[in-house]
């Protein structure tokens, strides 16, 4: 495949330093659903950007501190007007579900495309953000086929206990 089947078209593109290479022979079949917001319900700010790039600065607000020397990633951020951001290559592992395991199988992120909605568990999303979902959804199904619907899976899946996104308020129905 050419690396330009590994960005997206049309979204934003901004370069995170939080990946690596995939294991060699490793297949994506998984897409894990997270949320994030920075401070938590706030929307109207790069602060997820900046967490990407590490260029958070923990003194804008208290609630940043615990994420000092914190080094993560996801493929794509779909804020709530269904703009999407895409921060790694898809043929990339993103740093998205940290400590995790799926039906047997640990580090999910070998295997995983990670999808950031702008949200909060305790909030509900937008009809942009599950519309840009279902087509992202299928685009990459094109890409890789190995992806099926019983793959497409919450962070809380993947990191029980530990992880509780997208939480009670996301519809699965409005992406399948």
């Amino acid at each position: 495949m050419k690396k330009s089947e590994f960005i997206m078209k049309d979204c934003e593109y901004i370069s995170s330093p939080n990946y690596d290479d995939r294991p060699n022979g490793v297949e994506v079949d998984t897409i894990v659903i997270h949320c994030i917001s920075l401070p938590e319900l706030n929307y109207k700010n790069n602060y997820v950007d900046l967490l990407f790039q590490n260029a958070l600065n923990r003194k804008h607000d208290e609630s940043f501190t615990e994420l000092e020397g914190l080094k993560v990633s996801s493929h794509l951020l779909i804020k709530r007007s269904g703009e999407i951001v895409q921060y790694v290559p898809f043929d990339k592992r993103a740093w998205h579900a940290g400590e995790s395991e799926y039906n047997g199988r640990t580090n999910v992120n070998d295997f995983s495309i990670g999808i950031e909605l702008h949200g909060a568990i305790s909030d509900t999303y937008t009809d942009n953000q599950y519309l840009e979902l279902k087509k992202t959804i299928e685009y990459l199904k094109e890409i890789f086929p190995s992806i099926k619907d019983s793959n497409i899976i919450g962070h809380s899946d993947v990191a029980p206990g530990r992880k509780f996104d997208p939480g009670p308020h996301f519809i699965w129905e409005k992406i399948k």
